[in-house]
Formats: structure tokens, sequence, C-alpha cells
């Protein structure tokens, strides 16, 4: 059965879902803000800012008309900056009261919002209605644009309190080469897509001093436990933090090249200043914000998060690397299973 879904965010992740979509025998319709990438993707079915060697289903239509994308829609995806939620969900709210149907929520954004420390579901629960921010379905998972985009082998999570939308979306992505699982875990799954963006940073920055792989194992084995530690101080399944969206999704950030985070940690490893990195990159480097937004969260729910602490002051405070590195290695010793620690 084909449906409809606009999907709200013309970047690499957007553009290869809609494309995704399509092949699967959807309809879709892709919103930016880009002029210029819309008419390049309709014209010439492709978006080489974002995915230069990428080819799109000349199927997807992309507009900068939100009424056009959302009329008629069984499901609207978010795949925007975290930092953009609010205002295009401001935006979205007259279009869909004029609107019968009510389309099914689904978020691919992975960040906390700085100043209010909110997860995308509660971004949504302030700005919709509660019959569309309820039923919201969480996407998230170990994946980058340019791997899916060429067919790589791929899973990912769902989550909703509602596991029947979460099975409906798992039902209407799933292909040969991209696989879904369900979950219930809100929070466990919105906070491990989150907070791995900030360990990633570290592990770019580790790559960038030149540290090998026992540096890189010791920073994802105690950044998951860091994760871990936080989702479940507010209220996440711990379990969840093993999963696709826990350690899967860390372990793809911070060993890939595709990865901005990673990419932006590397760059500041190297001796690169934090401005000069993030105007080179040209797309958004969402562990930046987020390494704010959970220093105050942690700082505000009194949790211990010794390397993400270190990464927010080497972004925020000027922190010399070497010596962040000397301070967490130095620290007093700790069981490993001292999980408040």
């Amino acid at each position: 059965m084909s449906i409809k879904i606009g999907v709200l965010g013309a970047g690499s992740w957007g553009t290869v879902l809609a494309d995704l979509l399509v092949n699967n025998g959807h309809e879709v319709e892709l919103w930016g803000n880009s002029q210029e990438i819309a008419d390049e993707i309709n014209t010439f079915h492709t978006n080489r800012h974002y995915l230069p060697e990428f080819k799109i289903n000349p199927q997807v239509h992309a507009s900068l008309d939100l009424t056009e994308t959302l009329q008629g829609a069984d499901a609207v995806l978010f795949v925007l900056p975290t930092a953009a939620i609010r205002s295009v969900a401001k935006q979205m709210l007259p279009v869909l009261a004029k609107m019968d149907q009510k389309p099914l929520l689904v978020s691919a954004t992975k960040g906390l919002e700085i100043g209010t420390h909110k997860r995308i579901s509660q971004i949504i629960a302030d700005e919709f209605p509660a019959e569309l921010a309820q039923r919201l379905v969480i996407f998230s998972g170990p994946s980058h644009a340019e791997n899916v985009a060429t067919h790589d082998i791929t899973s990912l999570t769902v989550a909703s309190a509602d596991l029947a939308d979460a099975e409906w979306v798992q039902s209407i992505f799933m292909n040969d080469y991209f696989r879904l699982y369900t979950n219930d875990d809100l929070v466990g799954v919105e906070l491990g897509g989150a907070l791995k963006n900030v360990i990633a940073i570290g592990a770019g920055i580790l790559h960038g001093l030149g540290y090998g792989d026992n540096a890189k194992a010791a920073l994802m084995t105690r950044g998951i436990a860091e994760i871990s530690r936080l989702g479940v101080k507010m209220g996440a399944n711990p379990l969840t933090f093993m999963g696709l969206s826990g350690i899967g999704d860390l372990i793809v950030t911070c060993t890939s090249v595709n990865s901005r985070n990673w990419r932006c940690g590397n760059a500041l490893g190297q001796g690169q200043k934090l401005d000069d990195v993030l105007k080179n990159m040209g797309m958004v480097v969402e562990g930046v914000g987020t390494a704010e937004a959970a220093h105050e969260l942690c700082t505000q729910l009194h949790v211990d998060t010794p390397i993400s602490e270190s990464i927010y002051r080497v972004l925020y405070e000027d922190a010399d690397i070497h010596e962040e590195i000397s301070k967490l290695m130095q620290r007093d010793g700790r069981n490993e299973m001292e999980f408040e620690n």
C-alpha cells in the first residue's frame, strides 16, 4: 500500500531517506529551505552539497512549500537540526489545523535543546497538540547517510509509547538493506542518539592527537557507561544502551570519517580552533550544542560524566586537551561496576 510521507530537511539524511521511501513504493515530498537545492533535486536528481556522488530517484519531489509537503501526508519525518525543530513546528501548526487527516509524527533528529535541555519528544510535546505529540515515533541507531545511499546493510531502532505506531513505521521503511527494530523506551533511545555525538567528538580528538585503538576503545566503553548513567537517572531502560540506539550508534559515530562530530574532534585534536572547524564544516555538528546542554543537565541532576565534562571544557572553556586527558587518567581508582560513579 502506497502512502505519502513528508520529509522535513533536505540535508544528506533527509535526502537519502526520501529516496529510500520512494524506492519502497511510497510518495514522498521533501521540504527544505534552499531553493537552489530544491531545484537541483527536481531538475538533476542530485544534492551535491551534501551527497556529491548520489543519484536521487526522480520521483522524489523537493519543495519549499510546507503546505504542499504536509497536505495528504500519512506521516511527517523530521530530519532537521535540533535547533530548528521548534521554529518548523510553529510553521506547521496552522497548516495542520486546516487538514482533516492528521499525520503520524516521526523524528530522526538527534540532540538536546540548548537552554531547556529537552529531548526532541519533549520539544514536540511543547509545540503540538497531545493527539499528535503522544504518538511520536523516534528513529535512531547506527547509520550514516553516505552508507545508506550505497545500500550498505543498516539496522536502526524505532521507538514509540505505542508499539503499533512503531511497527507501522518499521513496515514502511524496511527492505533488503534497511532493517528496523521496535522499542518502547523513548527516553533511552533519544538520549543514546543525542549523547553519543559528544563522545564522538572525543573519539575524533584522540585520533587527531595520534592515539591508537586502546584509547578509542576505552573512550567508547566508558562513554556508554556515562550515557547509561544519565539515562537511568532520567528513567530509561539500561538495556536500551546496549542496543542499536546506544552502543551501536556510539560505535559508528566514534569510528567513521562520515561523522561530522568525529571530524570536528579530529580537527580539534590537530590544533584547529572550534570556530574555524565549525565554519569550515558548513553543516551542523550536533555534538557541540549537545555538549553544553548535557553539561547543564548533568550538573542539575548531579550525574557524574567526567568524559563528557572534559569535552565540554575543551569546547566551551578553551581547556587544554592534554591536561584534560591527564586529569581523566589520574582520577581516583574505581570499581568498574560502581554504576553511580
